[in-house]
């Protein structure tokens, strides 16, 4: 898991040029949807009310590279390792997600993103986003890097 401030996301080599330029020419007024940016990676942009802990699931992908950030609000992640987690949904080859039994242990790392940082998921690395810091959406985008 990377996390960092946005104004740095061309010192990650492995974030292709053409994300980092989406990244960086993001506005605010962007329609939500799906955004293409070249021919292996894309971006997932939506508004939505945060959940609490209790709602949020661990979650992971095979085919792609998540980069997650906010363009207004705020959001806590928590992550950590795939291994030792149990499999609630097996996973769905269409939407490149396995979903994890709800764990509500303390072993986790969290990142508290908002409109000025980002955080990379790799494939080993499960991931719990949604969970709500505050009363409000947000609106987030996560750009899939296709491995």
């Amino acid at each position: 898991m990377i996390t960092d401030e946005i104004k740095n996301i061309r010192k990650y080599k492995k974030i292709p040029t053409e994300v980092c330029d989406f990244i960086e020419n993001l506005s605010k007024n962007i329609e939500c949807g799906k955004h293409f940016i070249n021919e292996n990676d894309y971006a997932n942009v939506e508004v939505y009310e945060p959940k609490e802990f209790e709602n949020c699931v661990f979650e992971s992908h095979e085919k792609y590279i998540d980069v997650q950030l906010l363009l207004s609000g705020k959001e806590r992640i928590d992550f950590r390792s795939v291994e030792g987690l149990h499999v609630d949904k097996q996973y769905d080859e269409q939407r490149d997600i396995t979903f994890f039994e709800n764990n509500l242990s303390d072993d986790f790392n969290t990142v508290i993103l908002n409109s000025r940082n980002f955080a990379v998921f790799y494939p080993t690395e499960a991931h719990k986003p949604q969970i709500k810091l505050e009363n409000g959406k947000v609106k987030k985008v996560v750009v899939k890097i296709k491995l």
